[in-house]
């Protein structure tokens, strides 16, 4: 994914008129002024965290918050915007349940005069989103695929396979879905074509392997329904998981198949997000990497976005040309993810103050 490090003054032009702002802005009316944060769900670590820590960036400008979460329902989410703006909050951070959702809802803020920030996830088939928070979404799937050749022997053809692997993807209505597989799918593609990589089940394609609202649940059955069927005499040696707590799941269907043991060995199983079931899952032995995204640099991103929207400054952008929405290209701020397994999560974790060492024991 290429990044540009420098928006053109007339597109960032267009961009901060778009949002309502003159040069000086109106101090008078900012200051002091709510700002309304829309997350998915409390039920993944994750995002309690992303709420905390956007609310926490946005206090410390001076802002006032509101802070909800949808709980994975996109009408509930919906509403909850629609109330946001009616109570009259000076702009918005989103992070979708649908991304297709909210066409209608954010076309409300902007008749408004409300900028959006897109929080990690981007909302589809609409020109009225501002700007773009997230991480460099294709470079975790390729992460996933590379920590999985490397693991197996096949980077360095140390060892030739073949092994088997099956393909996990995350929720159809997430638009980085499609980036994360298709980063991963980069890296294991070549060695699933020169079947060096096989995936038994035959499931290969994004629209079979998706697990919607990155459920661990439903990635479990699914797990447990390819293992009855193609698994009754091989075994898996790697299965590609986009998130945390889709690799709990995996991780139940394995161990009630008798993995973990000396006649079935735990395969390579990746991860995104570093949550604390999954480190601590990783040290024990059965998950082996995630994917650490710093969601403290997120939303000081996104609240940096928001302040300059709001006062008609230039935002902190890095990215112009990867993420369109399919009605325009939205601006973006990409960060790096870093990789973590046993060998270095001290040193990046408990070193980066993201855990405790007695929090992982």
């Amino acid at each position: 994914m290429k990044v540009s490090h420098a928006a053109p003054a007339v597109f960032l032009a267009v961009i901060l008129s778009a949002c309502g702002q003159n040069g000086d802005g109106d101090k008078k009316d900012i200051e002091g002024s709510t700002i309304g944060i829309a997350m998915p769900t409390k039920s993944s670590e994750r995002w309690i965290a992303d709420g905390a820590n956007v609310k926490k960036e946005l206090e410390k400008k001076g802002y006032k918050t509101k802070l909800v979460f949808g709980e994975d329902d996109p009408d509930q989410q919906v509403s909850q915007i629609e109330n946001l703006i009616t109570q009259g909050v000076k702009a918005l951070v989103i992070a979708a349940i649908d991304n297709k959702s909210l066409n209608n809802v954010v076309q409300q803020a902007a008749d408004a005069g409300i900028p959006v920030i897109a929080y990690d996830r981007l909302i589809l088939g609409t020109k009225n989103v501002d700007y773009y928070a997230s991480f460099d979404n294709e470079r975790v799937g390729e992460m996933q695929g590379s920590y999985i050749v490397k693991r197996l022997g096949l980077e360095d053809g140390s060892r030739n396979g073949p092994f088997n692997i099956e393909l996990f993807a995350g929720s159809n209505d997430d638009n980085n879905t499609r980036y994360f597989f298709t980063g991963a799918m980069k890296i294991l593609r070549p060695y699933i074509d020169k079947k060096q990589l096989v995936v038994e089940s035959g499931q290969t394609e994004l629209n079979r392997i998706t697990t919607l609202r990155w459920d661990g649940a439903t990635a479990q059955k699914r797990m447990e329904d390819i293992l009855t069927a193609a698994y009754k005499t091989q075994r898996v040696d790697a299965v590609l998981s986009p998130y945390d707590g889709i690799s709990i799941g995996i991780i139940s269907a394995l161990r009630s198949d008798a993995y973990g043991s000396k006649a079935k060995p735990w395969p390579v199983i990746t991860g995104q997000d570093a949550e604390l079931a999954s480190v601590k899952s990783i040290i024990s032995g059965e998950q082996t990497q995630t994917v650490y995204k710093d969601l403290r640099k997120l939303a000081k991103v996104s609240a940096d976005m928001v302040d300059s929207a709001l006062k008609g400054k230039k935002p902190p952008i890095n990215d112009t040309k990867s993420y369109n929405n399919r009605v325009k290209i939205v601006p973006a701020y990409l960060l790096q993810p870093v990789s973590v397994d046993k060998s270095n999560y001290e040193k990046v974790l408990v070193g980066g103050g993201w855990y405790t060492a007695d929090e992982l024991k």
